[in-house]
Formats: C-alpha cells, sequence, structure tokens
C-alpha cells in the first residue's frame, strides 16, 4: 500500500529534487499514477475582493502601501458582484472560486461579514470557495468553517531561513499557527510557495521539507514563479527557468503524493510543452481567468484549448468530499 510520510528529512527531499532531470519526471509520473486520475486538473479562479494599501511590506507584492506601483487602491466589492464573476467562472469550467483582500490579518467588521456572506453565496452555486485573507485567529477560522468555506489560502512563500529577506511585517511562525488554526477549523489547506525571489535551492528544500513535515499535508500546493513587479524589490529579478519550476512540481508531488499540486503564477511565461512538462511531472491544478490577483494569467479559452491538446479534463467540485462520503457507506465486510 503507498504510503503518505510526515517525517521527510532534508536529505531525502535533496535528494529528490537533485535527481536528473528526466528520472525526476518518470518517478513524479509513477506517483501521481498512483494517487491521482491522469489527465484530471483542478481549476481555480481568483478575485481580489479588496486591492492594495496593504501593510506588510512582501518584496514580492504589488499591493504593499509602501511600494510604487501602479496597483490602485479599492475597497472590498460588493457580494453581488463577486458571486456574477463566480457564475461566470464556473460557466468557464473553475470549480473552485477564490477571494483575496490585501490584508495583513483578518480584523472583526464590516468587511468580514461581506466575506462571510460571499463565502454563502457562491457555495450556493455549488462551488468550492477559498478565501486568501492573511492572518486569522481560531473564532475567524471556525467562523468561515460555518460559512461553507471549503479552503484557505496562506502560503509559506519561502524557507523560514530565508523569510526574513523577503518579509519582515510578519515571522514564519505567525504563518505556521495560521494554518494550524485553518486545520482546527476542519478547512483544508492551501500552502505553498514561490520561486525567483533569489532564493538558493536550499532554500525550496527547506520550503518543502517544512511543508511535507505538516501535521497533515496541504490539501493544495500552489507553486508559483514570481513574476516581476516594477516598483517592488524584486522587479529586476530574472525569470524563473522552466526546469526549476518542473523540478518543484515534482519533487512536491512525490513527497507530499496525496495533495493537488497547483501551477500557478508564472504561467503567461510558459508556452504549451513547458507546462506539458509539469502536468507530466504532477501539477494537476491551475488558476484560470486573465487576473491572478494582480499579475497576468492566461484567459480562460486559452487554457481549454490547452486542455483540448493535451487530453487533460477539468476536476468536478467537491470530489474529495463526495469520495469520502462514498466510501463512509460502504458495507462492512
Amino acid at each position: 500500500m503507498d504510503e503518505i510520510r510526515h517525517d521527510w528529512s532534508r536529505e531525502e527531499i535533496t535528494a529528490i529534487y537533485q535527481t536528473p532531470l528526466l528520472e525526476l519526471i518518470l518517478q513524479a509520473a509513477d506517483v501521481h499514477r498512483r494517487f491521482h486520475e491522469l489527465g484530471e486538473v483542478q481549476i481555480s479562479s481568483l478575485i481580489s475582493v479588496k486591492t492594495g494599501g496593504c501593510p506588510e511590506d512582501c518584496a514580492y507584492c504589488p499591493q504593499a502601501a509602501r511600494y510604487h506601483t501602479d496597483i490602485h487602491v479599492h475597497g472590498m466589492m460588493k457580494v453581488d458582484e463577486v458571486l456574477e464573476k463566480a457564475r461566470k467562472a464556473k460557466a468557464a469550467g473553475a470549480s473552485r472560486m477564490c477571494l483575496g483582500a490585501a490584508w495583513r490579518e483578518v480584523r472583526d467588521n464590516r468587511d468580514f461579514d461581506k466575506v462571510i456572506d460571499m463565502v454563502k453565496a457562491i457555495n450556493q452555486e455549488q462551488m468550492e470557495v477559498c478565501c486568501t485573507l492573511g492572518m486569522l485567529n481560531e473564532e475567524q477560522a471556525q467562523r468561515l468553517a460555518e460559512a461553507g468555506l471549503y479552503a484557505y489560502n496562506h502560503n509559506l512563500d519561502t524557507s523560514e531561513e530565508n523569510y526574513d529577506k523577503i518579509i519582515t511585517t510578519r515571522t514564519y511562525e505567525d504563518r505556521l499557527n495560521t494554518l494550524e488554526h485553518v486545520r482546527k477549523a476542519n478547512i483544508t489547506v492551501c500552502s505553498g510557495g514561490i520561486i525567483g525571489m533569489g532564493e538558493s535551492d536550499e532554500d525550496r528544500i527547506g520550503m518543502l521539507h517544512t511543508l511535507s513535515n505538516l501535521p497533515q499535508h496541504p490539501q493544495s500546493v500552489p507553486v508559483n514563479a514570481l513574476v516581476p513587479v516594477k516598483g517592488t524589490p524584486m522587479e529586476n529579478q530574472p525569470r524563473v527557468p522552466v526546469q526549476d519550476m518542473v523540478r518543484m512540481v515534482a519533487t512536491a508531488r512525490i513527497i507530499m503524493p496525496g495533495s493537488v499540486v497547483r501551477l500557478s503564477a508564472g504561467r503567461t511565461e510558459m508556452g504549451l510543452s513547458e507546462q506539458a512538462l509539469c502536468f507530466l511531472a504532477g501539477a494537476n491544478s491551475i488558476f484560470a481567468g486573465d487576473k491572478l490577483l494582480t499579475t497576468p494569467n492566461p484567459e480562460f479559452n486559452e487554457d481549454m484549448q490547452m486542455f483540448d491538446i493535451l487530453g487533460l479534463r477539468p476536476r468536478k467540485a467537491f470530489k474529495e468530499r463526495n469520495e469520502s462520503e462514498e466510501v463512509s457507506v460502504l458495507p462492512q465486510e
């Protein structure tokens, strides 16, 4: 029986990450076939429900108030606006709607009340709902769970050792605490990171080590390639080579075999064949739609053409939940 481990050492992950690329892809593809349906890809869409003006100093983010970027501050969207966008995304093939707000942390106020209403409304459309709202406490996580939130995104971004070179306005422990609050509320965890921020291979391995040794692996692991934005400290970072993305996807797939690995930011710089390598290496989720919060992303129709060429098909909403319910009602032998 295939074993899902939570005790990976850095040395083991390093050995996997440094495997010759073609062999690594083959190993990851084998794991992927054992744990997932080949060709099935979960499609998420992302809405920025509150844009810009964030007090944090994340060096990659154009929404930080301290950086001079082309991002304009927009207050909270109306629930009806968000619901209409969710319906359009569902019609285009998305099974999950992610709601992002440029907050340092969730506060118990009218804006959070609006997010709760958004979650409830999108749930009525039979879509999974994910939020990325910054830090939150146990009570706030429980409130989101009661509203029907399916997933909460809170990326680690990089390794603990490299973290303060990227962000100084919160700690690595803050991020891990938020993930713990999400788990306790029985909301699925979405957590990954960004490569291309000047980190070393050891930093990438360190981040994967932390994720793979959590009490539960994140149900979704986004792998982002930095999209440099003018006005941020990362504006001059070079493009991430596709082989680096493939290595990250493949290593994540091998050490977190049951997780959905999402090919996230940076896809606009990748051609069809480059994305195909990532799918072969174990990626089985994408963000679709023309924007990822504030950075460009391929449009839905481009992705559907890619799905057609590669023989991919969208995953249905709530598949994990439905499968677990089916198992629970099987007769006892």
